[in-house]
């Protein structure tokens, strides 16, 4: 019916908007994981478990958090891209095109 197909068109359409909104904040996420290792801390040292130091404890902890989080949001993002390009294997124009306007939107936002 012409109304399953306009909730379709629009529910495609805010999962494109999500999927540049989760990509977004992976960025942000990023950004914060790499500002919160001070620049003398090496990757062996972030790997290294040993508790007697709380200066690099700390900052293993915060990375740690961080990459949970990218982790997370990646898995999210890989499962509405996947979504989204089932909906475009269907071949129906009003879906392609809520896919493109709504990846439009959430990247200009």
């Amino acid at each position: 019916s012409g109304a399953g197909m306009a909730l379709s068109v629009l529910v495609i359409l805010l999962l494109s908007v999500l999927y540049e909104v989760i990509k977004m904040g992976k960025a942000k996420v990023l950004r914060r994981a790499l500002l919160a290792v001070p620049p003398s801390i090496s990757r062996e040292a972030l790997a290294e478990t040993d508790e007697g130091d709380s200066g690099h404890g700390a900052t293993q902890g915060r990375w740690f958090r961080y990459h949970v989080g990218q982790t997370l949001l990646h898995v999210v993002q890989v499962v509405v891209g996947y979504m989204l390009m089932l909906a475009v294997m269907s071949y129906n124009a009003w879906i392609f095109l809520a896919v493109i306007v709504g990846s439009t939107i959430g990247y200009y936002v």
